[in-house]
């Protein structure tokens, strides 16, 4: 008989709002899923304004080769949350310090950007664009079937001819801002100063494990999923950024009550870029990854280990629900797109009922 996985209710902090009751109804979803087998284990955090949290638990950080239990300081592969949470931010800072203007574009940082080329589309590349993900560059390239060499990939990504196509969501233009970091901060993504919670080098065994990787023959665990940030040196602009629960719902925080940010940085993330983007960020759209529920002030992100945020200015509650899908391998059908919606309905259903 499968060992039954371990449902935890913890770290509860009602302040104003019963919050305990208020996110159990909403894991439901995320337990049955666990249960069931279509993920192995995961966590839903729920946080306000005002600091009130709650984090519930379910199933295991590792099902192969050992079975191991989630615990709250598990750390999870954040995936293109990194996209938000660090580059984006750390982007932004930078505006507010005068080291940049959202509309410069990349070559004022580097400047060897398509240095064969000077009339190239790629040296025209803003800032703006890439954070919004409104430029010709693919969605994905698999640039770690060039090499492994780190430097080396970074000049293939500057110098290659980027077929013109229309704008999509596309990794390339975030792993174009992480070398554009890089040259402004002087430091490699991997020693960049990060919150208590956020780490480039978690403890392997403190982390979820992802995939069993074919690439790299081996189940990932605490070292970055994504095969191009692995080949980048194991962080880049778009993937390599882990979490605790703890750390990902004090960021959000952050966001809700004004400290991470300048209040103009703060409407920028909430600015639309396009229909469905912001600054770094999705805004609602009608069948978003936050479900219909939220408010039009809402923005969120995935990502692709069964990673998510969504923070809903307006009500001031943002929720995050962190799951290992991709373990042990990403190909079956782990239901993590309609478990997001119904979270999230659930989420704001629930907060409303306890706000009124």
């Amino acid at each position: 008989m499968a060992e039954q996985p371990v449902i935890r209710t913890i770290g509860v902090d009602d302040g104003t709002l019963s919050l305990k009751n208020l996110v159990a109804p909403a894991f439901a979803p995320a337990r049955a899923s666990v249960e069931n087998g279509s993920i192995p284990g995961a966590t839903l955090g729920v946080i306000t304004k005002v600091g009130s949290r709650a984090v519930l638990l379910a199933g295991s950080a590792q099902i192969e080769p050992t079975r191991e239990q989630l615990v709250r300081e598990t750390w999870f592969d954040l995936a293109s949350l990194t996209k938000v949470i660090f580059t984006t931010t750390a982007i932004l800072r930078l505006v507010e310090t005068g080291r940049i203007a959202l509309d410069d574009p990349l070559v004022k940082v580097i400047p060897d950007l398509r240095q064969y080329d000077m009339n190239a589309a790629e040296r025209r590349l803003t800032f703006r664009q890439c954070l919004a993900h409104n430029t010709h560059l693919p969605a994905v390239e698999p640039l770690y079937t060039y090499g492994q060499d780190p430097q080396t990939l970074r000049a293939f990504i500057l110098q290659r001819v980027w077929q013109p196509g229309p704008a999509v969501y596309s990794d390339n233009n975030f792993m174009m801002l992480g070398i554009a970091l890089e040259r402004m901060t002087g430091k490699p993504l991997m020693e960049q100063p990060l919150a208590p919670g956020l780490t480039f080098k978690p403890a392997p065994q403190q982390c979820a494990a992802t995939e069993k990787c074919t690439w790299r023959g081996r189940v990932m665990r605490g070292e970055v999923h994504d095969e191009n940030a692995y080949a980048f040196g194991g962080a880049s602009g778009h993937a390599g950024l882990f979490g605790t629960i703890d750390g990902v719902l004090d960021f959000a925080r952050s966001l809700l009550d004004g400290t991470a940010l300048s209040p103009e940085s703060l409407a920028v993330i909430r600015e639309r870029q396009s229909e469905k983007r912001t600054i770094g960020w999705e805004g609602r759209y009608d069948g978003w990854s936050g479900g219909d529920a939220c408010s039009d002030s809402t923005i969120g992100h995935t990502g692709f280990t069964g990673t998510g945020l969504w923070i809903d200015f307006e009500r001031g509650v943002a929720w995050s629900l962190l799951t290992n899908r991709v373990h042990p391998t990403r190909h079956k059908d782990s239901g993590i797109i309609p478990l997001r919606r119904v979270t999230g309905d659930k989420v704001i259903a629930l907060f409303d009922a306890a706000s009124a």
